[in-house]
């Protein structure tokens, strides 16, 4: 539902905006309004959970977000609108930012946390892709302020069965890691960055503003890093990003979600604009993604990274993910769905299938229980600052190369193709440097085989908790 609701107000937008008198230029705050906090609380929140309790960080994330989908469906105006968005951004980062953490403690032997983890994978994964369907669905058949009032009854049901299934954890104490100058700087700076990256498309790279915030946002990350090096209670400690499986999972993380952003937002422009679909059958077609994202996330795929490790299961997703980009590239003005788009489709949702649950369990390698939180927090994090750059920079490059062409007198159809097809292959680049990454940073089966072996040895004070969480 949280993943979910970042892209099904995509297609709603023109109904949103005739509605409630949005300018175009304001129109893409109602976007912008939820990605920013959602961006920016990840990593606090998830310290929260290590140190307050994971379930009640969840379940208090989970109302803040119901209660604010609520008044995203009441609103009737601009104002109260993006309001509620920016606080349903809260609700959804607290929520999110938790969740893998949980999976990793719940599902301490490989296998099972394998499995657990491709489940995670598929419905964060298929999230994005069921929003464009349930959206254009909903508005059309109903009206755009059920795309919000349907997070409710969701919701409610989601909090109610958490409290009964989810075992009672509590935390290490705020006494042993409440950082408050780390929280604000890091906050701050992951605020400011993600607010930077997604304005680029109306002010853009090389403007005062671009540049004065973005350093900004630079200056207060570095800042963090000195605090948390030297804070007797880092609210990230450095100690994660020692392994280098855990800091190349982070990057390649954020460079793979960047370049299938040219996907997940080009594509649907692409059948719509060019081949004339309206929003359901645009999510329709773009469903073979989900469904082979599920088939590999829940079937194959913890299979694979049992057998082989994560690292040899990655390497050939990411390699699909380029493939099957780099056929979009290549679609026509005059293409067809079944010829042009399809045949990318396919190896799009196998590769993420595959590349997805790998990274998570390459992320969470070096997580303790005691700091799984802040490492399920970072893992998010980074994808969201990946969604947001690659949301800026692709856009940004394909819409101005379809001005330059529409000046030199090309056809709509023909320059909107032309930048969308830059785009894909930018984006297929992008994914390719993410290969080459993890071909050349990760380590082989054996060092994660040793990490799992480590955690596997820990204390029995610290595997206690574990133990009792999963026999409840």
């Amino acid at each position: 539902m949280v993943i979910l609701d970042g892209t099904i107000v995509n297609v709603a937008l023109p109904s949103i905006q005739r509605d409630l008198g949005f300018s175009s230029s304001d129109l893409a705050w109602v976007v912008n309004a939820y990605l920013v906090p959602f961006g920016g609380l990840l990593l606090l929140s998830g310290r929260l959970g290590d140190l307050v309790g994971r379930k009640r960080v969840f379940v208090a994330g989970l109302s803040v977000f119901t209660a604010a989908s609520l008044l995203c469906g009441l609103s009737q105006g601009p104002a109260m609108l993006l309001a509620s968005r920016f606080v349903q951004g809260i609700g959804g980062a607290v929520t999110s930012a938790v969740t893998l953490a949980m999976v990793v403690t719940l599902f301490p032997q490989p296998k099972e946390r394998a499995k657990a983890i491709g489940v995670y994978s598929f419905v964060q994964s298929a999230g994005g892709s069921m929003g464009l369907l349930a959206g254009g669905a909903l508005t059309q058949t109903i009206s755009w302020h059920w795309i919000f009032f349907v997070n409710v009854p969701i919701g409610i049901v989601t909090a109610l069965l958490a409290g009964r299934v989810l075992a009672r954890e509590r935390g290490v104490g705020l006494g042993k890691g409440t950082d408050v100058v780390g929280a604000l700087l890091v906050t701050s700076a992951l605020m400011l960055g993600v607010y930077t990256i997604v304005e680029t498309t109306n002010r853009g790279w090389t403007s005062a503003h671009t540049l004065g915030s973005g350093t900004v946002a630079l200056v207060l990350l570095l800042a963090f890093v000195a605090r948390q090096a030297k804070a007797p209670h880092p609210l990230l400690p450095l100690r994660v990003f020692r392994s280098r499986n855990v800091s190349g999972a982070m990057v390649i993380q954020a460079l793979m979600v960047a370049g299938m952003f040219s996907f997940q937002f080009l594509c649907v422009l692409y059948l719509q604009k060019v081949l004339g679909f309206d929003e359901i059958h645009t999510g329709l077609d773009i469903f073979p993604v989900p469904v082979a994202i599920g088939a590999l996330s829940l079937a194959l795929s913890p299979r694979l990274i049992a057998r082989f490790g994560p690292r040899a299961v990655l390497l050939p997703g990411l390699s699909l993910i380029a493939a099957g980009l780099a056929v979009l590239g290549r679609v026509p003005a005059d293409g067809s769905y079944a010829v042009d788009v399809l045949p990318a489709l396919l190896p799009l949702g196998i590769g993420f299938g595959l590349a997805m649950p790998s990274l998570a369990t390459l992320a969470m390698s070096a997580a303790t229980p005691q700091d799984s939180g802040t490492a399920s927090g970072m893992f998010n994090t980074m994808q969201q600052i990946g969604s947001a750059f690659g949301l800026a920079v692709l856009s940004t490059l394909a819409t101005s190369h379809t001005d330059a062409l529409l000046g030199d007198g090309a056809s709509t159809t023909s320059a909107l193709t032309s930048g969308y097809q830059l785009a894909f292959r930018i984006g297929s680049g992008l994914v390719v440097v993410a290969l080459l990454l993890a071909a050349t940073l990760l380590r082989p089966r054996s060092s994660s085989s040793s990490s799992s072996s480590s955690t596997a040895q820990r204390p029995a004070a610290e595997k206690e908790p574990v133990a009792e969480n999963a026999t409840r």
